[in-house]
């Protein structure tokens, strides 16, 4: 059975990224899951600031690693590091990429493209959630359970959202097969 442990400093590192990350993913989802949200003042801000919070959550997360790599010696050399922390290097990786391209000329610069990098963030989701799990399953301190429980909502709602988006774009097809079907006039 695993022991509950106070969090080290890297894994608080680690939280408080997960808590910053999981916020720049909120305004979206609770637009399109609970609309009447669209006015909130909460969602407005985290909207408006989440760009602010998406680099200091992949500063934080830079400092977690950080930390690990030194207390545990990683060898980069060795494949086998790679292996075991496959879920945390790839989820890395990606926020390097989102941070690297969060600012105005990026996003002028790569045009659509801008957008469809950026839904890498929803790998990031489920590549935390993976690790997550994965590296705290033996080593639980009392962030584990609110990490978890706060990524894998996250990624519920996510679906969630997915869900209703393919739902009305389905409807909205409906709805035009069905407007075309009628004539415009009716002659007698």
């Amino acid at each position: 059975m695993a022991a509950i442990d106070t969090a080290p400093l890297e894994n608080s590192l680690g939280f408080i990224a997960l808590g910053a990350y999981i916020l720049t993913l909120m305004p979206t989802n609770l637009r399109i899951i609970f609309p009447q949200t669209k006015q909130a003042n909460l969602p407005k801000w985290l909207l408006k600031y989440r760009r602010i919070i998406g680099i200091l959550a992949f500063c934080l997360a830079l400092l977690h690693g950080f930390l690990l790599v030194k207390k545990r010696d990683l060898d980069f050399l060795d494949p086998n590091t790679y292996w075991i922390y496959i879920q945390g290097v790839s989820t890395f990786i990606i926020f390097t990429l989102l941070a690297i391209t969060s600012n105005d000329w990026s996003v002028k610069r790569l045009k659509k493209n801008w957008k469809r990098l950026h839904t890498l963030t929803y790998l990031a989701m489920f590549l935390l959630t993976w690790h997550v799990w994965d590296k705290m399953l033996d080593h639980w301190s009392y962030l584990t359970p609110i990490g978890l429980v706060g990524i894998v909502t996250t990624t519920l709602l996510f679906l969630m959202r997915r869900w209703l988006e393919y739902r009305n774009k389905q409807q909205k097809a409906k709805g035009k097969a069905f407007s075309s079907q009628i004539p415009e006039k009716i002659t007698l």
